[in-house]
């Protein structure tokens, strides 16, 4: 048996005892005034909430380089709407490590985003560099507690 094996496990129990998941929110069906402040993510102080994609010209997949500019531009709008979204519901992260013998030989990690925007302002849209778009977009405060409101009606639905 190997004499690192005790100490391995007892690292990695450590280490997951460390770990405290939060309670899922749909599974209480709590109507959505009582929800706790807790429970919603944090508004940021700013008035509005501001996202910016960006997309590559030459790597469209078209022969035309005005119509690969404009694929670059919706690219770009999608991912700046991308960001948006990570901003207003959070990012869902799924992570797992393989360790062996103390060395990390596998570590992977998948990200996933899902929500609804709207009311969203497009603020810019202008190449950056000689191959690249740069879009902005913009979403004021009220709008966003309006979406987190939704989300959280909906999730509290789905829970009844």
């Amino acid at each position: 048996m190997n004499p690192l094996l005790p100490l391995t496990v007892g690292l990695l129990a450590t280490l997951l005892s460390a770990c405290q998941s939060l309670p899922a929110l749909a599974a209480s069906p709590v109507p959505v005034a009582e929800v706790p402040a807790s429970m919603i993510p944090l508004v940021e102080k700013r008035e509005s909430l501001t996202a910016t994609g960006y997309a590559v010209i030459s790597v469209q997949n078209h022969r035309i380089p005005a119509q690969q500019r404009l694929l670059a531009i919706r690219a770009a709008k999608l991912d700046a709407y991308r960001s948006l979204t990570e901003q207003v519901y959070g990012l869902r992260m799924d992570a797992t490590a393989t360790v062996a013998d103390m060395v990390v030989q596998n570590d992977t990690f998948r990200s996933r985003v899902e929500g609804v925007i709207y009311g969203a302002t497009l603020v810019s849209i202008t190449p950056s560099g000689d191959d690249t778009y740069e879009t902005t977009l913009s979403l004021d405060k009220a709008t966003v507690q309006d979406l987190r409101m939704l989300y959280l009606g909906q999730l509290t639905a789905k829970a009844k």
